[in-house]
């Protein structure tokens, strides 16, 4: 009788080889020598996430269209968006201030929830989405490039030095850049790469079983571990 193979994980930080176990939802497996997290097996994770992409996408559009505050001296009323603003900085020298605005603000929330969407989408109507690998390595680069937060912390600081002279309007983009920043977090926070990577194995296995005319049996999945 052939018996089930030990599935071995390694610590990504201290490289202790460790035993899987299987996990209750909501639980969380660190490493024994340093503590780490490992894995954990998230509750519902990919309709989770994929809620809140979806919701982040959409409060994603509306922070880039409309304007993100305006001002008003002197009977005068000028609004100004996000990308109206990283071109003013480049049109004023300041071109390193107005590529990272550029990129942590614009680029890469756009390559992380476009990646997600185009990843856990055809996931959730039980199909494999093309070049996966390339979406998993993709999102490990790009979520740490993401940084909201230091935007919506710069945008404030200019708005209070900005109301000793003139009337600064906040604009719609500006709260939903703030919403945003939550449910960037969500994300960040229901995303389990290790349910993907299973829910992707079990779609490879289909697709094999189905190409080789065999029935797959009940059950039947790779829980490979994957990095």
């Amino acid at each position: 009788m052939a018996t089930e193979p030990v599935k071995l994980i390694a610590c990504h930080d201290c490289d202790l080889l460790q035993r899987e176990i299987d996990l209750k939802p909501g639980c969380t497996a660190t490493c024994r020598r340093c503590g780490s997290v490992l894995y954990r097996r998230a509750t519902d994770s990919i309709n989770r996430t994929l809620a809140f992409t979806v919701a982040a996408s959409v409060f994603f559009l509306i922070a880039n269209i409309f304007p993100i505050f305006a001002i008003r001296a002197q009977g005068d009323y000028s609004a100004i968006t996000l990308f109206e603003s990283v071109q003013s900085l480049w049109n004023q020298g300041m071109k390193p201030v107005s590529t990272v605005v550029f990129l942590t603000a614009m680029v890469a929330p756009a390559v992380e929830l476009a990646s997600m969407g185009y990843l856990l989408v055809p996931i959730k109507l039980g199909r494999l989405p093309r070049r996966y690998v390339f979406l998993m390595q993709t999102l490990r680069y790009v979520q740490p490039w993401g940084m909201i937060e230091v935007l919506m912390l710069g945008v404030l600081v200019s708005i209070v030095k900005l109301t000793q002279n003139f009337k600064v309007i906040p604009g719609v983009a500006l709260w939903s850049f703030g919403i945003l920043t939550l449910l960037l977090a969500a994300v960040a926070a229901c995303f389990s790469p290790r349910d993907v990577w299973e829910r992707l194995d079990e779609g490879e296995r289909a697709k094999n079983a189905a190409a080789s005319g065999r029935q797959l049996q009940p059950g039947e999945k790779t829980r490979a571990a994957h990095g």
